[in-house]
């Protein structure tokens, strides 16, 4: 399986077929992790250390369960009471965490560029689990996992990404690999929450729901990213449920057998409809929950591998 990457970063930097090697190593770990026994030895005498200067639940407790069942000894590291409270800078922060000598740095980061930053200071392996605005490639990942699964492909499908673009790392992840898989993105929400600029993606842009969703194979939901909102972004949680929440309604414009989608957390009845989320005939979310550690486990191999060649020939 050729990966010649270091760290992943982002999605821009991947090829297509690089992607298509992640996700066929992921489907073997979804088959691993549904066996009784769901241990590997791919990061066996590693040391994965998770570092999170946001709150997370799914992707902490996903990239820890992955590094758990591939063998590395895995350190979660609570960055809300470290040493970056008491005045040290992330390079600094960097430095010491390089002197312990870990294999693999799992980093969520609230400003864009800073995952970058610190990849340029440690000997090891990182992974960007979201930084900023900027992008969350492994969520992008299990979304195209989950999507190729549930649709048998994942090229020339039409996908609408719904909500809160502006403030999405999860929307531009997920923009850029389904758009070097050749798929037609649909980004549907009010203007206010839509990036300048956005259309030179190569994608189209919407401010009405149906108008959006007309015979989409696939419906993307997104969470309102209040914490990132410093004004008037929508009139009322309400009102923005009428125009931009989905419910049975506003998916029959979709294909019959579109699938929903939403990230997490969800907020029902802001953005999803309740009964919707948990219809099994049409949502995947949880589809996606199962996907992130496959994705995850087989992201964390393949820069393993790569890690172990890198000092092999060094």
């Amino acid at each position: 399986m050729t990966f010649p990457h270091r760290h992943l970063l982002g999605i821009e930097a991947l090829r297509p077929d690089e992607i298509t090697t992640l996700l066929d190593l992921a489907d073997q770990y979804v088959t691993l992790n549904r066996l009784p026994d769901k241990h590997a030895d791919a990061l066996v005498g590693l040391t994965q250390i998770n570092m999170f200067f946001e709150n997370s639940t799914r992707t902490q407790a996903s990239f820890e369960i992955a590094g758990k069942r591939l063998g590395a000894d895995v350190m979660n590291m609570a960055m809300q009471a470290s040493s970056v409270k008491k005045g040290e800078t992330l390079i600094d922060t960097a430095l010491t965490l390089n002197a312990m000598h870990p294999d693999l740095l799992v980093v969520r980061h609230p400003h864009s560029g800073a995952v970058d930053l610190l990849a340029q200071k440690v000997n090891c392996a990182v992974l960007n689990a979201g930084d900023g605005r900027h992008e969350h490639p492994t969520q992008a990942l299990l979304d195209a996992l989950t999507i190729r699964r549930a649709k048998g492909r994942l090229h020339r499908l039409s996908v609408a990404i719904c909500g809160d673009i502006a403030h999405s790392r999860v929307a531009r992840s997920n923009i850029l690999l389904l758009g070097k898989m050749e798929n037609r993105l649909r980004l549907i929400g009010p203007p206010t929450l839509m990036p300048a600029g956005i259309a030179e993606f190569g994608v189209e842009v919407f401010d009405d729901m149906q108008e959006g969703l007309k015979d989409v194979d696939v419906v993307m939901m997104l969470r309102l990213q209040k914490e990132r909102m410093d004004g008037g972004f929508i009139p009322s949680e309400r009102e923005y449920y009428h125009r931009y929440g989905l419910d049975e309604d506003k998916l029959r414009s979709a294909k019959p057998d579109a699938i929903v989608m939403h990230p997490g957390p969800m907020n029902r009845g802001v953005e999803i409809d309740g009964t919707l989320a948990d219809d099994i005939n049409r949502s995947v979310i949880q589809d996606q929950v199962e996907m992130g550690v496959a994705v995850r486990m087989a992201a964390m191999d393949l820069l393993a591998q790569n890690l172990r060649l890198t000092r092999g020939a060094a």
